[in-house]
């Protein structure tokens, strides 16, 4: 059998980052063949894998980015067993190559298909090695579970916590403008349920015109009068039914979401809102 040498360990630990003791361990199986050991150590960390593969995953992050230009912007979630696991350097790393990757690359539609691109910051490996080298270093399982890529104008926000991402898309020719990212922290506060009145249920929100119509008319004013009040009240029934481009906002409330963005020459169109797990 070879002499495994403290160097010999210290080199393949350099090499996989990986606990002392199993790096040592997969030296002497290999009978001191770095190749070998390395193999073997990919083979143990897959064991990991299949050992915690009932464990519950409710614990992680909700990461999001843009791309430099403004053009794109991804959010992907990550799920871990634990919360420190969540705050650690090589889980947020690859939560991060999982944001880059998606920005970056070609884009994808599911989580297998983005595990089967490279990371961005290490050419050579495959997002799916680097998730497994991970969970081999940390010892939990590991989920990505949702990943979504959409075309902009478009903003970014994620909670400092990580549990909650958020992706607002506008129409215009703006591209990463500020009011982009702050309407994305709104809808994080504030939680609207839809973007536009149109995503509203029709026969509700017909009931509710027909309703403040017959009220203000029974007050005896012009017709135009009457359009005008129905108009600015139905405002009102929009911003308290969670729509997005009615409510106030958030960061100057002396202004409406639309208004907001229309200082910019941009109109809402969407957003999508994660909860971690949910």
């Amino acid at each position: 059998m070879a002499a495994i040498t403290a160097q010999a360990v210290k080199e393949l630990r350099d090499l996989t980052d990986l606990p002392m003791m199993d790096v040592k361990k997969a030296l002497v199986d290999a009978d001191g063949d770095q190749a070998k050991a390395i193999e073997l150590l990919k083979e143990r960390n897959k064991k990991v894998i299949l050992k915690r593969a009932e464990n519950a995953t409710s614990e992680g992050l909700v990461r999001v980015g843009t791309s430099a230009d403004g053009t794109l912007g991804a959010m992907v979630e990550i799920q871990c067993e634990s919360a420190p696991v969540a705050k650690a350097d090589d889980f947020v790393f690859l939560a991060d190559q999982l944001v880059k990757q998606l920005l970056t690359g070609p884009g994808a539609a599911t989580p297998e298909e983005l595990l089967a691109q490279p990371v961005p910051d290490r050419p050579g490996t495959k997002l799916s090695e680097l998730l497994e080298e991970v969970i081999g270093k940390i010892r939990e399982k590991m989920v990505v579970a949702r990943v979504l890529r959409v075309a902009g104008p478009v903003g970014a926000y994620a909670h400092h916590d990580g549990k909650t991402g958020v992706l607002f898309t506008a129409t215009g020719e703006k591209m990463g403008v500020p009011v982009l990212r702050d309407v994305a922290m709104h809808v994080a506060a504030l939680k609207p349920l839809v973007t536009l009145p149109e995503e509203l249920q029709a026969d509700l929100v017909a009931a509710e015109r027909t309703r403040l119509t017959t009220e203000a008319a029974a007050s005896g004013k012009p017709a135009n009068i009457v359009e005008k009040i129905v108009e600015g009240r139905m405002k009102t029934y929009y911003a308290e039914n969670g729509v997005l481009a009615f409510q106030l906002f958030a960061k100057d409330d002396s202004k409406t979401v639309s208004q907001a963005l229309a200082e910019s020459g941009l109109k809402a169109s969407g957003f999508t809102r994660w909860i971690l797990g949910n």
